[in-house]
């Protein structure tokens, strides 16, 4: 065989490259659900192919998660202990002292997280709670450290008045695909998120915004969920892919668990369509093991949520990612990145 025909041949097998819309088309559910029915090793190697372009190979960012206001929610989420309507034996309970947040948001950093998230078990925050939170972003600010909140339902001057007070981040995730939504909840529509992530684009605050597999979604849904996140304009910055935690009472506590390929392939498909998001390994890390949260690294995955609970349910503690980091020879990213001006 002669060079030529060795470069052809060498041509001919080589994976193709990814292919994206460009910025002025949008993914199709039926682009995406191509991208997941890819075979499994083609489609880890498209995404880490993608990866590689926009991140620095093994960069992990840390973020911590906590809940300063637990319980008593009036929304009927079918996936959420924290729902009123369920009896899951989480207590409602006020909002936090301040000097309580910066205690845990202090720890946090201690242990290597460059960003805390602080979630609030509400529908939609009032006025005066909206205050209170303020406060808490600007404490955390002081740390030094990338801020974060999810607080339910915003109204614009809620949205500006946060970014005032320093937020970076605000959580508001879609949850499913537009089709199955009211399947999980009817209590707000798909188009009141969508508002609120409105509110908090036109502030300038940056958008954390992903949603749950695993709740008797069909393929499509999952698609069409990745669609919904790939096609808002810009697309998040972050994107937490969350595994559900089947927690008894709710709803969805017998929901059939969904297969780790099939999680890593979401991750893969999130890592292509939204090239430079921060995509989180969310929610239900600690059933998943090494190994699968391995192949989720490998498809593109570069945040976890870091700490040993994630709002009332569980996370592995912070020794083990510790551990598991170190075995794969990932990089938890510095706090002085966030300085650089990389994707967040």
């Amino acid at each position: 065989m002669g060079a030529n025909d060795l470069q052809q041949a060498i041509t001919l097998h080589r994976p193709a490259a990814p292919v994206a819309p460009k910025a002025t088309d949008r993914w199709s559910v039926e682009a995406i659900q191509a991208l997941l029915d890819k075979p499994f090793m083609e489609l880890l190697f498209e995404a880490q192919t993608v990866h590689r372009e926009h991140f620095p190979a093994g960069d992990i960012e840390l973020a911590t998660l906590l809940s300063v206001k637990t319980g008593g929610c009036p929304e009927n989420c079918g996936y959420c202990p924290q729902s009123a309507e369920f009896d899951t034996g989480v207590k409602a309970q006020k909002l936090m002292e301040v000097d309580e947040v910066v205690r845990a948001a202090q720890a946090a950093k201690d242990a290597g997280a460059t960003r805390f998230c602080m979630g609030a078990a509400w529908r939609a925050p009032k006025d005066r709670d909206v205050e209170k939170v303020a406060v808490l972003v600007e404490a955390v600010k002081g740390l030094g450290m990338q801020t974060c909140a999810t607080l339910g339902m915003l109204e614009p001057h809620h949205a500006q008045q946060l970014k005032a007070a320093g937020l970076d981040y605000y959580n508001h995730n879609l949850d499913t695909a537009p089709e199955y939504y009211t399947d999980v909840v009817d209590t707000r529509t798909y188009q009141d998120r969508l508002n609120t992530l409105a509110h908090v684009r036109s502030a300038g605050i940056s958008v954390c915004c992903g949603g749950i597999v695993g709740m008797g979604e069909a393929p499509v849904h999952r698609a069409g969920l990745i669609a919904q996140l790939a096609n808002l304009n810009p697309y998040p910055e972050s994107v937490p892919i969350n595994s559900l935690v089947r927690v008894p009472g709710t709803p969805l506590a017998d929901s059939e668990p969904v297969d780790p390929f099939d999680f890593v392939r979401m991750i893969a498909v999130a890592r292509i369509t939204m090239p430079t998001a921060r995509v989180r390994l969310s929610a239900g890390r600690q059933q998943m093991g090494d190994a699968v949260q391995a192949l989720c690294f490998m498809a593109g995955a570069n945040s976890i949520f870091y700490g040993d609970k994630l709002l009332v349910t569980g996370n592995p503690d912070v020794e083990a990612d510790t551990v598991l980091l170190r075995k794969l020879g990932l990089n938890a990213r510095q706090v002085a990145a966030q300085e650089e001006g990389c994707a967040a």
